[in-house]
């Protein structure tokens, strides 16, 4: 199995995120410094996938944050608050997107009492959390899933509900991760997914590093 490709990395309080726009011919990190950049590459789906543009609001707002320089706990939560909605607008629709907005700004109320500086660096902590939590929550779906998939299946998937579209390992493309890593051999139909065509484009690549043997077709023939 290829090493798995990763759809963002948090590191020196920045964000890199894979431009999933040009996979699978190109792979592209862009650099993220604010929420405003952040919110862009949602908007322009560069990434997709709920859990993963959840995960990286919350980062988004840790952003903000870190470069906060707000005296007092009301005027950081005012621009905590212009951060998350800006970031909500990107896909309104968008469930994770909202809940973990909703949290990074429930936990600064929980906290609000806590020195300014000290607050920073917890909130910070808090959106590393719910990176760590999706990555833990998917895997735990992939053990119990592939527990269902027995050894020479045919599996047919839509779209991509893989590491892409996560903070790591993916939920239903992460069943068939845990098996293959289970030395199950299976194959897989990846409907190609118009008009985005996630399934062409994402599903087959994550597939391939997987060594999975898989097959793209259209959507009508599923």
């Amino acid at each position: 199995m290829k090493k798995q490709t990763m759809p963002l990395e948090w590191k020196n309080f920045t964000l890199k995120i894979l431009d999933q726009t040009l996979l699978p011919f190109s792979k592209k990190y862009i650099v993220c410094r604010t929420y405003k950049e952040t919110a862009k590459a949602i908007k322009d789906m560069k990434l997709r996938g709920a859990p993963l543009i959840g995960v990286a609001a919350a980062f988004g707002i840790a952003m903000e944050v870190k470069k906060s320089r707000a005296k007092d706990y009301n005027g950081m939560r005012r621009e905590m608050k212009a951060a998350a909605a800006a970031l909500v607008e990107t896909r309104p629709t968008a469930v994770n997107l909202k809940w973990a907005a909703d949290r990074m700004l429930e936990f600064a109320e929980k906290n609000k009492e806590r020195r300014i500086n000290s607050l920073k660096d917890m909130l910070i902590a808090e959106a590393v959390n719910i990176m760590k939590e999706d990555v833990e929550n998917n895997k735990l779906i992939g053990k119990y899933g592939s527990e269902l998939i027995r050894n020479k299946d045919r599996i047919l998937t839509h779209c991509n509900a893989g590491a892409l579209a996560t903070a790591g390992h993916g939920t239903a493309l992460g069943v068939i991760r845990s098996a293959a890593a289970a030395k199950k051999k299976v194959s897989v139909l990846v409907d190609e997914t118009r008009p985005y065509l996630q399934g062409a484009r994402l599903t087959a690549f994550e597939l391939s590093e997987m060594n999975v043997p898989n097959e793209v077709i259209t959507d009508s023939m599923a």
